[in-house]
């Protein structure tokens, strides 16, 4: 069993802070590297166990088994939030909406929730004002309800911004783990109202075996995950872990209800050490 006192006082929190922030669902299931029976067991074991976000990219290879587990799960459409990413194939001017309407007949929906452009792949021969356009055309054609994103530093978020304006992108999914805490990006995106999403917040679960992340769940009757994503859901993140095993699932979703306090969070405020697990060349920014 693990200690719920101030559940109430960080609920409210966390609802107020959502409501206030943006319109992205705080906490959400991630797909990243799961494809067929996996992917649709993951997902239909979170949707049972309350998860209501889902996070798909074309290059996941498993927007239709994704979609499939929604089809099959019961849960309507109207109550679910879907994220997909357009992959760095796509990005140019001519491919990006029709990639997306490929994306659409795969998830079994007329509309995402949100798209994400994957990754900037600087020197690839697309723009920046090229895709961000063609994302912004997505948007008003109505494939895709919000827009944003993913692994921008900075001076590409600036970019992105002049293109579309301000308060058209929704967040920026970027890597953040207890071992990698981004401060100076976070800062920025907050500063321009823009929602952090923070992926691989368990840093591939390097961050399970922590022996200060293990005292913080000990002192709190919770597990070293439900630490891990507490901390990034009190500086106002929203995170999308994945697993395949439904008590984990599970186990996860409890961290909305975890409170940190400010020692715990000064502790782990200690633990960077610029691990970062996700650097893939040619298509990574220069990191902040």
């Amino acid at each position: 069993m693990r200690d719920t006192r101030c559940v109430i006082p960080f609920r409210f929190f966390h609802l107020i802070s959502e409501f206030f922030v943006s319109n992205i669902p705080s906490f959400g299931v991630g797909t990243f590297r799961l494809t067929g029976q996996a992917a649709m067991d993951s997902v239909r074991n979170a949707l049972d166990v309350g998860y209501r976000a889902i996070d798909t990219a074309q290059i996941y290879g498993n927007e239709a088994d994704v979609g499939q587990a929604i089809a099959e799960s019961g849960v309507k459409r109207s109550d679910l939030f879907v994220t997909t990413k357009i992959w760095t194939d796509n990005l140019a001017r001519t491919k990006l909406v029709p990639s997306l309407r490929e994306s659409l007949e795969k998830l079994r929906t007329d509309h995402v929730d949100l798209t994400l452009i994957h990754w900037p792949a600087p020197g690839n021969g697309v723009a920046l004002p090229e895709y961000m356009e063609a994302l912004a055309e997505a948007k008003a054609l109505g494939l895709t309800r919000q827009i944003g994103v993913s692994n921008f530093n900075i001076e590409l978020t600036r970019q992105a911004i002049d293109v579309v304006g301000n308060g058209e992108i929704a967040t920026n999914q970027i890597e953040l783990s207890p071992y990698l805490q981004g401060r100076k990006l976070t800062a920025f995106l907050q500063e321009q109202g823009i929602t952090v999403t923070s992926y691989m917040t368990l840093a591939y679960g390097k961050v399970l075996k922590d022996a200060v992340l293990a005292q913080i769940a000990a002192k709190h009757r919770a597990t070293v995950a439900q630490v891990a994503l507490a901390w990034a859901l009190q500086l106002g993140y929203a995170v999308i872990p994945s697993s395949t095993r439904r008590e984990n699932l599970a186990s996860n979703l409890l961290a909305r209800d975890l409170a940190l306090d400010a020692d715990d969070m000064a502790l782990i405020g200690t633990l960077e050490r610029n691990g970062r697990e996700v650097d893939p060349e040619g298509l990574a920014p220069v990191w902040d």
